[in-house]
């Protein structure tokens, strides 16, 4: 599923292409995509609205309209493409925006769990899913006080809280291993047992992990593309995850591979004591 860094390399890739252009028509081709409003009313009230920016919120793609915000989450494989406006709709294509350019812009989604929200500007940052999504990493506010009292009553492994968008925003499961092996903290410890200097580490790591991937354009791995073919290059740079059965870049023992919360899990069991 695409993190931070890989929804930020996908804004990046469509502002040049999107930004000033009218939304003049819309084709809603699977209408689960579409979480609110109905199908009938989005293609309605989407229609006319220019797009006046766009940015993130956690993984949240958030488009800026005259009245509205579209809010597109692209889950395991979603991504964008541009067509010209009488090309055939392809097999996963499931929502299109014709722009004034007579460009089509395209939802495409192989599985079919990307979601689409259109909400009122003044409401978007009060309302589901919005609301429900806690601080960026680079929040000045995330500070080691701040995790350890989000964290420190919880009895679920640190790997698994640390996936809640809740908390943090825009981490998953590839920098979560990141974080935690950079922190010296095994994935398996019980959240209720990480100390403020582990936040702190946590915290600090978050920030180098991030900020590398999202200069690096993200990670590319299995079927990830954010646009157009546009790649990232941090599974480059990738210490554990994915290197279950490879020597551990500190300390040489091999690295391993389990599950926790139901998500495969790398680490050292030697530096991750």
């Amino acid at each position: 599923m695409p993190e931070k860094p890989e929804v930020l390399t996908v804004v990046k890739s469509l502002k040049k292409k999107i930004i000033g252009k009218t939304i003049t028509d819309c084709y809603i081709y699977w209408d689960n995509i579409i979480a609110s409003p109905k199908p009938k009313e989005f293609k309605k009230e989407i229609t006319n609205q220019k797009i006046n920016s766009i940015t993130t919120r956690g993984k949240w793609i958030v488009i800026k309209l005259d009245k509205y915000s579209l809010l597109i989450h692209l889950r395991m494989e979603g991504k964008f493409f541009f067509r010209k406006k009488k090309d055939p709709k392809e097999k996963h294509e499931h929502v299109e925006f014709i722009l004034d350019n007579n460009i089509s812009f395209r939802f495409h989604d192989v599985r079919k769990f990307g979601k689409m929200y259109l909400i009122e500007n003044s409401k978007v940052n009060s309302s589901k899913p919005l609301s429900d999504i806690g601080l960026e990493y680079n929040d000045k506010n995330l500070t080691k006080e701040y995790l350890f009292n989000s964290i420190h009553k919880k009895k679920l492994p640190i790997k698994t809280v640390l996936l809640d968008q809740s908390i943090i925003a825009g981490i998953g499961n590839i920098y979560d291993d990141e974080i935690l092996f950079m922190s010296k903290i095994n994935p398996n410890r019980k959240s209720c047992d990480i100390s403020i200097k582990d936040c702190s580490n946590i915290i600090k790591n978050t920030n180098i992990v991030l900020d590398k991937a999202i200069k690096l354009g993200g990670t590319t791995i299995k079927s990830f593309t954010s646009s157009e073919g546009v790649h990232g290059l941090f599974q480059n740079k990738l210490l554990v995850h994915g290197r279950a059965g490879n020597k551990c870049p500190k300390c040489g023992h091999v690295i391993e591979k389990t599950k926790i919360g139901g998500r495969g899990t790398h680490y050292c069991p030697k530096c991750q004591k």
